[in-house]
Protein backbone atom coordinates (compact mmCIF):
# COMPACT_ATOMS: atom_id res chain seq x y z
CA UNK A 1 0.00 0.00 0.00
CA UNK A 2 1.53 3.27 -0.79
CA UNK A 3 0.51 6.66 0.62
CA UNK A 4 -0.11 10.28 -0.74
CA UNK A 5 1.62 12.90 0.99
CA UNK A 6 -1.91 14.74 1.27
CA UNK A 7 -3.58 11.46 3.12
CA UNK A 8 -0.18 10.69 4.95
CA UNK A 9 -1.09 12.35 8.37
CA UNK A 10 -4.90 11.60 8.56
CA UNK A 11 -3.55 7.58 7.85
CA UNK A 12 -0.43 7.66 10.39
CA UNK A 13 -2.65 9.07 13.05
CA UNK A 14 -5.44 5.98 11.73
CA UNK A 15 -2.53 3.57 12.61
CA UNK A 16 -0.99 4.75 15.89
CA UNK A 17 -4.35 4.26 17.18
CA UNK A 18 -3.80 0.58 15.26
CA UNK A 19 -0.62 0.21 17.05
CA UNK A 20 -2.33 1.30 20.62
CA UNK A 21 -4.41 -1.43 20.44
CA UNK A 22 -2.63 -4.92 20.89
CA UNK A 23 1.33 -5.38 21.68
CA UNK A 24 3.31 -6.12 18.83
CA UNK A 25 5.64 -10.11 19.74
CA UNK A 26 9.28 -10.39 19.05
CA UNK A 27 11.15 -13.49 18.97
CA UNK A 28 14.16 -14.26 21.09
CA UNK A 29 15.86 -17.79 20.71
CA UNK A 30 13.65 -20.14 19.88
CA UNK A 31 10.48 -18.35 22.01
CA UNK A 32 8.26 -15.53 21.21
CA UNK A 33 7.60 -12.98 23.45
CA UNK A 34 5.13 -9.72 24.40
CA UNK A 35 7.49 -6.48 23.51
CA UNK A 36 6.49 -4.69 25.62
CA UNK A 37 5.68 -6.85 28.62
CA UNK A 38 8.64 -9.66 27.58
CA UNK A 39 6.06 -12.11 28.71
CA UNK A 40 6.12 -15.24 26.97
CA UNK A 41 3.92 -15.81 23.84
CA UNK A 42 2.24 -18.90 23.05
CA UNK A 43 0.49 -19.20 20.11
CA UNK A 44 -3.68 -20.76 21.09
CA UNK A 45 -4.51 -20.58 17.28
CA UNK A 46 -6.71 -21.66 14.66
CA UNK A 47 -6.40 -22.17 11.18
CA UNK A 48 -9.27 -19.04 9.09
CA UNK A 49 -10.15 -19.38 5.82
CA UNK A 50 -13.92 -19.37 5.67
CA UNK A 51 -15.98 -19.65 2.06
CA UNK A 52 -12.89 -21.37 0.99
CA UNK A 53 -15.07 -23.79 -0.36
CA UNK A 54 -17.37 -21.47 -2.48
CA UNK A 55 -15.30 -20.56 -5.36
CA UNK A 56 -11.76 -21.68 -7.24
CA UNK A 57 -10.89 -17.99 -6.78
CA UNK A 58 -8.41 -16.74 -4.10
CA UNK A 59 -10.50 -15.73 -1.25
CA UNK A 60 -8.96 -13.22 1.42
CA UNK A 61 -11.23 -13.08 4.77
CA UNK A 62 -9.62 -10.47 6.30
CA UNK A 63 -11.07 -8.50 3.37
CA UNK A 64 -14.51 -9.20 3.89
CA UNK A 65 -15.35 -7.10 7.32
CA UNK A 66 -18.75 -8.80 7.13
CA UNK A 67 -17.53 -12.34 8.21
CA UNK A 68 -15.00 -10.79 10.65
CA UNK A 69 -17.90 -9.43 12.64
CA UNK A 70 -19.61 -12.65 12.15
CA UNK A 71 -16.79 -14.55 13.38
CA UNK A 72 -15.34 -12.63 16.06
CA UNK A 73 -17.49 -13.72 18.36
CA UNK A 74 -16.83 -17.07 18.23
CA UNK A 75 -12.51 -16.60 18.07
CA UNK A 76 -13.26 -14.76 21.23
CA UNK A 77 -15.52 -17.39 22.83
CA UNK A 78 -12.95 -19.83 21.59
CA UNK A 79 -10.68 -18.38 23.57
CA UNK A 80 -8.30 -17.84 20.86
CA UNK A 81 -5.38 -15.73 20.62
CA UNK A 82 -4.08 -15.88 17.20
CA UNK A 83 -4.97 -17.40 13.78
CA UNK A 84 -3.46 -18.78 10.71
CA UNK A 85 -4.94 -17.38 7.29
CA UNK A 86 -3.58 -18.84 4.32
CA UNK A 87 -5.01 -16.82 1.53
CA UNK A 88 -5.06 -12.97 1.27
CA UNK A 89 -4.36 -10.39 -1.44
CA UNK A 90 -2.25 -7.20 -1.35
CA UNK A 91 -4.78 -5.38 -2.43
CA UNK A 92 -8.14 -4.53 -0.52
CA UNK A 93 -9.41 -3.02 2.88
CA UNK A 94 -8.18 -5.02 5.83
CA UNK A 95 -8.63 -2.09 7.99
CA UNK A 96 -11.63 -3.37 9.59
CA UNK A 97 -10.67 -7.16 9.99
CA UNK A 98 -7.29 -6.33 11.61
CA UNK A 99 -8.38 -3.46 13.70
CA UNK A 100 -10.89 -6.00 15.28
CA UNK A 101 -8.57 -8.18 15.93
CA UNK A 102 -6.35 -6.21 17.13
CA UNK A 103 -8.78 -5.16 19.87
CA UNK A 104 -9.77 -8.44 20.45
CA UNK A 105 -5.99 -9.46 21.50
CA UNK A 106 -5.64 -11.60 18.42
CA UNK A 107 -2.56 -12.23 16.75
CA UNK A 108 -2.48 -12.71 12.63
CA UNK A 109 0.37 -15.60 10.97
CA UNK A 110 -0.10 -15.07 7.21
CA UNK A 111 0.60 -16.83 3.94
CA UNK A 112 2.48 -15.64 1.57
CA UNK A 113 1.68 -18.00 -1.15
CA UNK A 114 -1.55 -18.38 -2.63
CA UNK A 115 -3.01 -21.92 -4.88
CA UNK A 116 -1.75 -19.57 -8.36
CA UNK A 117 0.75 -17.07 -6.75
CA UNK A 118 3.24 -20.30 -5.05
CA UNK A 119 5.97 -22.69 -6.16
CA UNK A 120 4.77 -25.15 -8.07
CA UNK A 121 6.73 -28.69 -6.26
CA UNK A 122 6.49 -30.56 -9.78
CA UNK A 123 8.25 -27.94 -11.43
CA UNK A 124 9.55 -25.52 -9.04
CA UNK A 125 10.42 -21.66 -10.64
CA UNK A 126 11.02 -18.58 -8.98
CA UNK A 127 10.73 -15.87 -10.45
CA UNK A 128 10.32 -11.50 -10.51
CA UNK A 129 6.53 -12.03 -10.55
CA UNK A 130 6.79 -14.14 -7.65
CA UNK A 131 8.97 -12.06 -5.33
CA UNK A 132 7.52 -9.51 -6.56
CA UNK A 133 3.80 -10.30 -5.32
CA UNK A 134 5.32 -11.53 -2.25
CA UNK A 135 6.94 -8.18 -1.10
CA UNK A 136 3.20 -6.31 -1.81
CA UNK A 137 1.91 -8.47 0.67
CA UNK A 138 4.65 -7.49 3.05
CA UNK A 139 4.32 -3.73 2.64
CA UNK A 140 0.28 -4.08 2.52
CA UNK A 141 -0.14 -5.98 5.84
CA UNK A 142 3.16 -5.58 8.10
CA UNK A 143 1.86 -1.97 8.90
CA UNK A 144 -0.69 -3.99 11.35
CA UNK A 145 1.08 -4.92 15.12
CA UNK A 146 -0.97 -8.54 15.17
CA UNK A 147 1.04 -9.51 12.20
CA UNK A 148 3.30 -12.06 13.74
CA UNK A 149 4.91 -13.88 11.09
CA UNK A 150 4.67 -14.71 7.51
CA UNK A 151 4.86 -18.33 6.05
CA UNK A 152 6.89 -18.50 2.28
CA UNK A 153 6.03 -22.14 2.10
CA UNK A 154 3.90 -24.68 2.94
CA UNK A 155 4.14 -28.32 2.77
CA UNK A 156 6.22 -26.78 -0.71
CA UNK A 157 8.47 -30.55 -0.61
CA UNK A 158 5.97 -33.02 0.99
CA UNK A 159 7.89 -36.16 -0.60
CA UNK A 160 11.13 -37.21 -1.16
CA UNK A 161 11.08 -37.23 -5.05
CA UNK A 162 10.45 -32.61 -4.65
CA UNK A 163 12.62 -32.13 -2.20
CA UNK A 164 14.37 -30.23 -4.60
CA UNK A 165 11.24 -27.46 -4.21
CA UNK A 166 12.92 -25.95 -0.75
CA UNK A 167 15.68 -24.91 -2.74
CA UNK A 168 13.55 -22.02 -4.23
CA UNK A 169 11.24 -21.88 -0.93
CA UNK A 170 14.21 -20.95 0.48
CA UNK A 171 15.61 -18.88 -1.70
CA UNK A 172 12.05 -16.87 -1.60
CA UNK A 173 11.91 -16.71 2.34
CA UNK A 174 16.14 -15.42 2.18
CA UNK A 175 14.64 -12.12 0.00
CA UNK A 176 11.49 -11.89 1.76
CA UNK A 177 14.11 -11.35 5.28
CA UNK A 178 15.83 -9.22 3.00
CA UNK A 179 12.82 -6.37 2.10
CA UNK A 180 11.37 -6.54 5.79
CA UNK A 181 14.48 -5.80 7.41
CA UNK A 182 14.79 -2.81 4.22
CA UNK A 183 11.77 -1.51 5.57
CA UNK A 184 13.47 -1.29 8.96
CA UNK A 185 11.02 -3.95 10.74
CA UNK A 186 11.70 -7.43 12.29
CA UNK A 187 8.67 -9.35 11.60
CA UNK A 188 9.99 -13.08 11.79
CA UNK A 189 9.79 -15.30 8.44
CA UNK A 190 9.06 -19.34 8.67
CA UNK A 191 8.29 -22.51 6.84
CA UNK A 192 5.23 -24.82 7.07
CA UNK A 193 5.65 -28.59 6.61
CA UNK A 194 3.97 -32.07 6.88
CA UNK A 195 5.34 -34.66 8.69
CA UNK A 196 7.11 -36.99 6.74
CA UNK A 197 9.23 -39.41 8.89
CA UNK A 198 11.47 -40.31 5.91
CA UNK A 199 12.47 -36.52 5.19
CA UNK A 200 11.62 -34.79 8.92
CA UNK A 201 15.03 -34.24 9.76
CA UNK A 202 16.10 -33.58 6.52
CA UNK A 203 13.80 -30.70 6.17
CA UNK A 204 13.84 -28.88 9.34
CA UNK A 205 17.95 -28.90 9.67
CA UNK A 206 17.40 -27.58 6.00
CA UNK A 207 15.66 -24.83 6.92
CA UNK A 208 17.84 -23.95 9.77
CA UNK A 209 21.68 -23.76 8.47
CA UNK A 210 23.23 -21.75 6.00
CA UNK A 211 23.58 -18.06 6.74
CA UNK A 212 21.59 -15.55 8.61
CA UNK A 213 19.93 -14.20 6.35
CA UNK A 214 18.21 -17.62 4.56
CA UNK A 215 17.67 -18.95 8.04
CA UNK A 216 13.76 -19.56 9.14
CA UNK A 217 12.99 -17.49 11.80
CA UNK A 218 10.35 -19.88 12.31
CA UNK A 219 9.55 -23.90 11.86
CA UNK A 220 6.06 -24.71 11.60
CA UNK A 221 4.49 -28.34 11.86
CA UNK A 222 0.72 -29.89 10.22
CA UNK A 223 1.01 -32.66 12.60
CA UNK A 224 -2.03 -34.76 12.38
CA UNK A 225 -0.69 -38.18 14.17
CA UNK A 226 -2.71 -37.58 17.71
CA UNK A 227 -6.21 -39.53 16.66
CA UNK A 228 -8.54 -40.39 19.48
CA UNK A 229 -8.62 -39.70 23.32
CA UNK A 230 -7.53 -43.27 23.65
CA UNK A 231 -3.86 -42.00 22.16
CA UNK A 232 -1.00 -40.90 24.25
CA UNK A 233 2.13 -38.75 23.81
CA UNK A 234 4.10 -41.80 23.04
CA UNK A 235 1.76 -43.97 21.15
CA UNK A 236 1.00 -40.87 18.56
CA UNK A 237 4.57 -40.23 18.20
CA UNK A 238 4.71 -36.42 18.99
CA UNK A 239 7.25 -37.64 21.70
CA UNK A 240 9.57 -38.44 18.57
CA UNK A 241 8.71 -35.08 16.54
CA UNK A 242 9.34 -32.92 19.74
CA UNK A 243 12.89 -34.70 20.70
CA UNK A 244 13.89 -33.78 16.99
CA UNK A 245 13.60 -30.26 18.20
CA UNK A 246 15.63 -30.62 21.63
CA UNK A 247 17.84 -27.93 21.31
CA UNK A 248 16.44 -25.53 18.82
CA UNK A 249 17.66 -22.53 17.83
CA UNK A 250 14.24 -20.58 16.75
CA UNK A 251 10.66 -20.96 17.48
CA UNK A 252 8.88 -24.45 16.60
CA UNK A 253 4.80 -24.56 16.61
CA UNK A 254 2.15 -26.38 14.94
CA UNK A 255 0.85 -24.84 12.20
CA UNK A 256 -1.85 -27.26 11.95
CA UNK A 257 -3.35 -29.94 14.05
CA UNK A 258 -6.49 -31.71 14.68
CA UNK A 259 -6.82 -35.75 13.75
CA UNK A 260 -10.45 -36.00 12.96
CA UNK A 261 -10.16 -40.21 12.13
CA UNK A 262 -12.19 -40.19 15.60
CA UNK A 263 -15.08 -37.90 15.52
CA UNK A 264 -16.29 -35.62 17.51
CA UNK A 265 -13.25 -34.41 18.52
CA UNK A 266 -12.15 -34.17 21.77
CA UNK A 267 -8.67 -32.46 21.56
CA UNK A 268 -6.23 -34.52 24.11
CA UNK A 269 -3.25 -33.10 22.21
CA UNK A 270 -4.24 -29.51 24.20
CA UNK A 271 -3.06 -30.68 26.79
CA UNK A 272 -0.15 -32.18 25.81
CA UNK A 273 0.96 -29.13 23.49
CA UNK A 274 1.01 -26.86 26.36
CA UNK A 275 1.95 -29.10 28.56
CA UNK A 276 5.73 -29.81 30.42
CA UNK A 277 6.28 -32.58 27.65
CA UNK A 278 6.12 -29.72 24.75
CA UNK A 279 6.50 -26.41 26.12
CA UNK A 280 10.11 -25.85 26.45
CA UNK A 281 10.30 -26.67 22.89
CA UNK A 282 7.11 -25.44 21.27
CA UNK A 283 5.31 -22.48 21.13
CA UNK A 284 1.59 -23.46 21.07
CA UNK A 285 0.02 -24.22 17.68
CA UNK A 286 -2.75 -23.59 15.36
CA UNK A 287 -5.49 -26.41 15.30
CA UNK A 288 -7.13 -27.13 12.18
CA UNK A 289 -9.74 -25.34 11.07
CA UNK A 290 -12.60 -22.96 11.57
CA UNK A 291 -14.50 -23.30 8.79
CA UNK A 292 -15.76 -26.92 8.23
CA UNK A 293 -14.93 -27.98 4.40
CA UNK A 294 -15.91 -31.10 2.67
CA UNK A 295 -12.87 -33.11 4.52
CA UNK A 296 -15.17 -32.96 8.08
CA UNK A 297 -12.70 -30.83 9.85
CA UNK A 298 -13.88 -27.34 11.31
CA UNK A 299 -15.27 -25.95 14.51
CA UNK A 300 -18.54 -23.83 12.86
CA UNK A 301 -20.17 -24.07 9.86
CA UNK A 302 -20.82 -20.96 8.02
CA UNK A 303 -23.85 -19.57 5.18
CA UNK A 304 -24.01 -16.64 4.77
CA UNK A 305 -24.12 -14.40 7.74
CA UNK A 306 -24.77 -16.93 9.74
CA UNK A 307 -22.07 -19.65 11.40
CA UNK A 308 -23.41 -22.50 13.57
CA UNK A 309 -20.98 -24.59 16.25
CA UNK A 310 -19.64 -27.94 14.85
CA UNK A 311 -19.82 -31.05 17.63
CA UNK A 312 -15.86 -30.34 17.70
CA UNK A 313 -16.00 -26.51 18.84
CA UNK A 314 -17.06 -27.03 22.21
CA UNK A 315 -14.63 -29.68 23.37
CA UNK A 316 -12.00 -28.01 21.76
CA UNK A 317 -12.92 -24.68 23.72
CA UNK A 318 -13.11 -26.78 26.84
CA UNK A 319 -9.71 -28.41 25.92
CA UNK A 320 -7.79 -24.89 25.40
CA UNK A 321 -9.36 -23.11 28.50
CA UNK A 322 -7.99 -25.95 30.52
CA UNK A 323 -4.55 -25.46 29.90
CA UNK A 324 -2.26 -22.84 31.87
CA UNK A 325 1.11 -23.07 30.09
CA UNK A 326 4.32 -22.46 32.70
CA UNK A 327 6.56 -19.30 30.87
CA UNK A 328 9.81 -17.05 30.82
CA UNK A 329 10.12 -13.57 31.04
CA UNK A 330 12.02 -12.71 28.29
CA UNK A 331 14.63 -10.85 30.25
CA UNK A 332 15.24 -13.68 32.34
CA UNK A 333 15.40 -15.91 29.12
CA UNK A 334 19.14 -16.80 27.90
CA UNK A 335 18.79 -18.79 24.05
CA UNK A 336 20.63 -22.20 24.30
CA UNK A 337 19.89 -23.55 20.84
CA UNK A 338 22.36 -24.37 18.36
CA UNK A 339 21.93 -23.95 14.31
CA UNK A 340 22.31 -27.35 12.61
CA UNK A 341 24.07 -27.84 9.65
CA UNK A 342 22.63 -28.43 6.25
CA UNK A 343 21.99 -31.98 5.40
CA UNK A 344 24.12 -33.63 2.52
CA UNK A 345 22.34 -34.05 -0.92
CA UNK A 346 21.62 -37.19 -2.38
CA UNK A 347 19.41 -40.13 -2.83
CA UNK A 348 20.50 -42.02 -0.41
CA UNK A 349 20.29 -39.44 2.47
CA UNK A 350 16.26 -38.61 0.40
CA UNK A 351 17.46 -34.86 -0.17
CA UNK A 352 17.85 -33.25 -3.33
CA UNK A 353 18.03 -29.37 -2.70
CA UNK A 354 21.23 -28.00 -2.52
CA UNK A 355 22.21 -25.05 0.42
CA UNK A 356 23.37 -23.34 -2.98
CA UNK A 357 20.18 -21.06 -3.42
CA UNK A 358 18.69 -19.57 -6.85
CA UNK A 359 19.31 -15.96 -6.90
CA UNK A 360 17.29 -12.94 -5.77
CA UNK A 361 15.06 -12.18 -9.16
CA UNK A 362 16.30 -8.65 -11.02
CA UNK A 363 13.51 -7.01 -12.83
CA UNK A 364 16.27 -4.88 -14.13
CA UNK A 365 18.02 -7.58 -15.37
CA UNK A 366 15.50 -9.54 -17.47
CA UNK A 367 14.52 -6.21 -18.79
CA UNK A 368 17.94 -5.47 -19.97
CA UNK A 369 18.25 -9.09 -21.66
CA UNK A 370 14.80 -8.28 -23.15
CA UNK A 371 15.95 -5.50 -24.94
CA UNK A 372 18.88 -7.30 -26.75
CA UNK A 373 16.15 -9.69 -28.29
CA UNK A 374 15.52 -9.67 -32.30
CA UNK A 375 13.16 -12.50 -31.47
CA UNK A 376 10.54 -11.96 -28.94
CA UNK A 377 7.13 -13.60 -28.22
CA UNK A 378 4.21 -11.99 -30.20
CA UNK A 379 2.01 -11.58 -27.28
CA UNK A 380 3.34 -9.96 -23.93
CA UNK A 381 -0.30 -11.21 -22.47
CA UNK A 382 -0.81 -14.81 -20.84
CA UNK A 383 -4.00 -16.40 -21.39
CA UNK A 384 -6.51 -16.77 -18.32
CA UNK A 385 -9.21 -18.46 -19.67
CA UNK A 386 -8.47 -22.79 -19.02
CA UNK A 387 -8.58 -23.88 -22.20
CA UNK A 388 -6.70 -20.98 -23.97
CA UNK A 389 -3.98 -21.31 -21.13
CA UNK A 390 -4.00 -24.77 -22.32
CA UNK A 391 -3.08 -23.95 -25.31
CA UNK A 392 -0.60 -21.85 -24.62
CA UNK A 393 1.39 -23.85 -22.53
CA UNK A 394 1.39 -26.46 -25.16
CA UNK A 395 3.33 -23.72 -27.43
CA UNK A 396 5.66 -22.74 -25.22
CA UNK A 397 6.22 -26.39 -24.41
CA UNK A 398 6.62 -27.40 -27.94
CA UNK A 399 9.31 -24.27 -28.22
CA UNK A 400 11.85 -25.60 -25.34
CA UNK A 401 11.56 -28.94 -27.10
CA UNK A 402 12.32 -28.35 -30.40
CA UNK A 403 15.02 -25.29 -29.14
CA UNK A 404 16.49 -26.67 -26.22
CA UNK A 405 16.93 -30.72 -27.61
CA UNK A 406 19.41 -28.49 -30.29
CA UNK A 407 21.00 -25.60 -28.34
CA UNK A 408 22.31 -25.11 -24.69
CA UNK A 409 19.02 -23.05 -22.89
CA UNK A 410 21.33 -23.24 -19.20
CA UNK A 411 20.91 -19.17 -18.91
CA UNK A 412 16.69 -19.27 -18.52
CA UNK A 413 16.70 -22.95 -16.40
CA UNK A 414 17.27 -24.27 -12.95
CA UNK A 415 18.56 -27.57 -11.10
CA UNK A 416 18.05 -27.20 -7.75
CA UNK A 417 20.18 -30.41 -6.59
CA UNK A 418 23.18 -29.26 -8.41
CA UNK A 419 22.69 -25.93 -7.44
CA UNK A 420 22.80 -24.49 -10.45
CA UNK A 421 20.71 -21.60 -11.77
CA UNK A 422 20.75 -19.79 -15.44
CA UNK A 423 21.43 -16.43 -15.18
CA UNK A 424 17.57 -15.43 -16.60
CA UNK A 425 16.05 -18.63 -14.80
CA UNK A 426 14.45 -15.69 -12.59
CA UNK A 427 12.74 -13.60 -15.29
CA UNK A 428 9.19 -14.25 -16.19
CA UNK A 429 7.84 -16.79 -18.81
CA UNK A 430 7.35 -14.66 -21.98
CA UNK A 431 10.71 -13.20 -21.01
CA UNK A 432 12.46 -16.78 -20.92
CA UNK A 433 10.40 -18.01 -23.94
CA UNK A 434 11.55 -15.27 -25.64
CA UNK A 435 15.14 -15.69 -25.18
CA UNK A 436 14.70 -19.36 -26.35
CA UNK A 437 13.51 -18.31 -29.71
CA UNK A 438 16.28 -15.77 -30.25
CA UNK A 439 18.50 -18.39 -29.24
CA UNK A 440 17.02 -20.29 -32.42
CA UNK A 441 16.64 -17.02 -34.46
CA UNK A 442 20.37 -15.99 -33.76
CA UNK A 443 21.92 -19.42 -34.32
CA UNK A 444 19.73 -19.65 -37.86
CA UNK A 445 21.47 -16.68 -38.73
CA UNK A 446 17.66 -15.12 -38.85
CA UNK A 447 16.95 -16.74 -41.87
CA UNK A 448 12.90 -16.40 -43.09
CA UNK A 449 11.27 -18.17 -40.97
CA UNK A 450 13.62 -19.20 -38.14
CA UNK A 451 11.32 -16.43 -35.95
CA UNK A 452 7.85 -17.96 -36.48
CA UNK A 453 7.49 -20.71 -34.29
CA UNK A 454 4.09 -21.09 -35.26
CA UNK A 455 3.16 -17.79 -35.41
CA UNK A 456 3.98 -17.36 -31.61
CA UNK A 457 7.69 -15.48 -32.37
CA UNK A 458 7.77 -11.86 -34.25
CA UNK A 459 11.17 -10.21 -35.25
CA UNK A 460 11.44 -6.96 -33.61
CA UNK A 461 14.44 -4.77 -33.50
CA UNK A 462 16.54 -4.90 -30.96
CA UNK A 463 17.15 -1.77 -28.34
CA UNK A 464 20.37 -2.76 -27.58
CA UNK A 465 23.27 -4.35 -29.34
CA UNK A 466 23.39 -7.98 -26.34
CA UNK A 467 22.80 -8.98 -23.16
CA UNK A 468 26.80 -9.23 -22.32
CA UNK A 469 26.61 -6.56 -19.36
CA UNK A 470 22.37 -7.59 -18.05
CA UNK A 471 23.87 -9.60 -15.22
CA UNK A 472 25.49 -6.76 -13.73
CA UNK A 473 22.63 -5.17 -13.27
CA UNK A 474 22.08 -3.73 -9.67
CA UNK A 475 19.24 -6.18 -8.53
CA UNK A 476 15.94 -4.28 -8.90
CA UNK A 477 13.46 -6.37 -6.69
CA UNK A 478 10.43 -4.07 -6.90
CA UNK A 479 8.17 -4.27 -3.70
CA UNK A 480 5.22 -5.08 -7.04
CA UNK A 481 4.96 -7.36 -9.57
CA UNK A 482 5.79 -5.91 -13.02
CA UNK A 483 3.36 -4.86 -15.29
CA UNK A 484 1.51 -7.40 -17.88
CA UNK A 485 3.34 -5.37 -20.59
CA UNK A 486 7.21 -7.05 -20.44
CA UNK A 487 8.01 -5.66 -24.08
CA UNK A 488 8.12 -2.33 -22.79
CA UNK A 489 9.89 -3.15 -19.52
CA UNK A 490 7.76 -0.40 -17.55
CA UNK A 491 7.01 -0.82 -13.59
CA UNK A 492 3.48 -1.38 -11.93
CA UNK A 493 1.75 1.34 -11.08
CA UNK A 494 0.71 1.89 -7.69
CA UNK A 495 -2.83 1.95 -8.33
CA UNK A 496 -4.94 -1.21 -7.14
CA UNK A 497 -6.42 -1.26 -10.28
CA UNK A 498 -2.90 -1.89 -11.94
CA UNK A 499 -1.94 -3.77 -8.79
CA UNK A 500 -4.84 -6.23 -9.59
CA UNK A 501 -3.63 -6.57 -13.56
CA UNK A 502 -0.26 -7.29 -12.89
CA UNK A 503 -1.09 -9.38 -10.28
CA UNK A 504 -3.53 -11.42 -12.52
CA UNK A 505 -0.95 -12.02 -15.01
CA UNK A 506 1.84 -13.20 -12.70
CA UNK A 507 -0.98 -15.48 -11.52
CA UNK A 508 -1.55 -17.05 -15.15
CA UNK A 509 1.76 -17.42 -15.59
CA UNK A 510 2.61 -19.60 -12.61
CA UNK A 511 -0.32 -21.85 -13.93
CA UNK A 512 1.21 -22.10 -17.04
CA UNK A 513 4.70 -22.82 -16.03
CA UNK A 514 3.43 -25.85 -14.47
CA UNK A 515 1.99 -26.62 -17.16
CA UNK A 516 5.27 -25.98 -19.44
CA UNK A 517 7.85 -27.47 -17.75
Amino acid sequence: MRISFASSTAIALGLAAQAAAIDPLVVKGSKWFNKNTGKQFYVKGVDYQPDIILTNAVRDPLADLAGCKRDLPFLKDLGVNAIRVYQTEPFGDHDGCMQLLADAGIYVMLDLSTPTETINRDSPLYDVNLLGYYQQKVDVFSKYDNVFGFLAGNEATNQVNNTDTSAFVKAALRDVKAHIKSKGLSIPVGYATNDDADIRWQLQTYFDCGKAEEQADFYGINLYEWCGAEATFESSGYVDVVKNFTNWDVPVLLTEYGCNLVTPRTFPEVAAIYGKNMTNIFSGGFVYEYVAEDNNYGLVTVSGTKATKTADYDYFKKALAAVNPSSVSMSSYTPSGKQHSCPSVGASNNWLASSTLPPTPSNTTCECMFKSLKCVSKTDTIPTNAGDLKTFGAKVAGIYDTVCSKTDCGVVTTDGTKGVYGKYSFCDDLQRVSWVMNAWYEEQRGINGSCDFNSFGTVVEASSSDDSKCSDQNNDSSSSSKSSDSKSGSGSSSSDASSKAALSVGAAVIVAAAMIF
